[in-house]
């Protein structure tokens, strides 16, 4: 059996004052490869890893959207959960 599972995280400090966008790509349970808005680019953690992100942190229209999912993906996530989160007890 081989599982490939992707996971987009968002870390809100303050409502949505600072927000982070963390991105990873998992393989067998061994990451291989994150993005985080805070560092502005991919970094791979295994030799497909490391081909993979200096593809795609050469390709400037894909790093645009990934730089932006802070607001794309965060943020509006952020607001269409709020109120259900903030409510439950």
């Amino acid at each position: 059996v081989f599982q490939r599972m992707t996971k987009s995280e968002c870390y809100f400090i303050n409502g949505t004052e600072k927000a982070r966008y963390v991105q990873r790509a998992i393989y067998n349970r061994e990451q291989f490869i994150m993005f985080d808005s805070d560092v502005g680019h991919f970094v791979g953690f295994t030799p497909y890893g490391e081909k993979l992100a200096k593809r795609w942190n050469s390709n400037a229209v894909f790093m645009e959207d990934r730089r932006t999912a802070v607001d794309w993906f965060c943020r509006c996530w952020y607001k269409n959960f709020t109120l259900f989160l903030t409510e439950r007890q």
